[in-house]
């Protein structure tokens, strides 16, 4: 058996591997309970990482057959640039293996995967007390210095 992570495009038989890590970071974001995401939001989302028109990607960290972490991105146009840019929407590896490269290997990928399709940008946001991930956003990318404004309508 080997102990080095493999990272891949999500495939259609892995939803019930898949589903518990989307759980779970739902969870960490507050989203259980009474507050918990629809399962018609999920069953969305999963069909849109299948729908060749969608702008929607989902890779999983794999090791042994067991999947370790998720990251969802997806590419929009830029009102600066030419190219469409990536905004990595959703990033979750197990508990247990936060800070063993998981994460970055994820974010890696998709670095890769964006560069290859001609992409130049990649960004994302965090909350502001995921101090566990922000150590390693530090050292991955740069801080914009932009804030996040939203309304709910």
């Amino acid at each position: 058996m080997s102990n080095s992570i493999q990272i891949r495009p999500v495939a259609p038989d892995d939803f019930d591997a898949w589903l518990p890590l989307w759980d779970g970071y739902n969870t960490f974001y507050g989203r259980s309970g009474e507050t918990a995401l629809p399962r018609e939001i999920t069953q969305l989302t999963w069909s849109r990482f299948f729908d060749a028109y969608e702008p929607m990607h989902a890779l999983v960290a794999e090791r042994n057959g067991e999947l370790l972490g998720l990251v969802h991105f997806l590419y929009h146009r830029h009102t600066t640039m030419a190219a469409p840019i990536c905004y990595l929407q959703d990033l979750f590896t197990l508990e247990s293996l936060r800070g063993k490269g998981v994460g970055r290997a994820l974010i890696e990928a998709v670095y890769a995967r964006a560069k290859a399709d001609g992409l130049q940008r990649v960004y994302w946001q965090t909350h502001e007390t995921n101090q566990t991930a922000m150590k390693l956003y530090d050292n991955v990318a740069d801080r914009s210095g932009f804030l996040v404004y939203r309304k709910t309508l």
